[in-house]
């Protein structure tokens, strides 16, 4: 399994511990990790704070720039539509999932966003990961 996946999943894990839903992200530059995140929307009470958008604020703030151009963002599950539009609006090129959103997803589950917005195609691969899947689905079974 690649290292910067694993790297996602160190955060999601960090999710899991604080009681939100267990997603994690990563974005590499240059084979470098330049941001990092996880939910925290239950701890800040705000729909916003998902993985993917503290990880492109954390990415631009290292980088001084919004202009993510050539970095992959690699996610414990499938972005939705919100975290997607900043992706392609950061101008991430390619972004590795870890397990598919069939609720929410917005690259091909239940919407691609390169269908929506032509500019800026955003590359993408699913692993289908398991380990993701098993964190998820512990996590929602622990809430009932």
């Amino acid at each position: 399994m690649n290292k910067f996946y694993i790297e996602s999943l160190v955060e999601a894990k960090k999710a899991y511990d604080k009681n939100e839903v267990p997603v994690g992200c990563v974005i590499v530059k240059n084979n470098k990790i330049i941001g990092r995140g996880h939910n925290l929307t239950e701890s800040n009470s705000s729909a916003i704070y998902h993985a993917e958008i503290i990880a492109i604020n954390n990415a631009s703030q290292n980088l001084g720039s919004w202009r993510l151009s050539g970095a992959v963002l690699y996610v414990t599950l499938e972005p939705c539509l919100m975290c997607a539009s900043l992706i392609k609006k950061s101008r991430v090129r390619k972004v590795v999932i870890g397990a598919i959103d069939p609720n929410e997803g917005a690259f091909g589950s239940v919407l691609n966003i390169n269908d929506l917005i032509a500019n800026n195609y955003i590359e993408s691969e699913r692993l289908y990961d398991k380990t993701s899947e098993s964190l998820l689905k512990s996590f929602f079974k622990k809430l009932r």
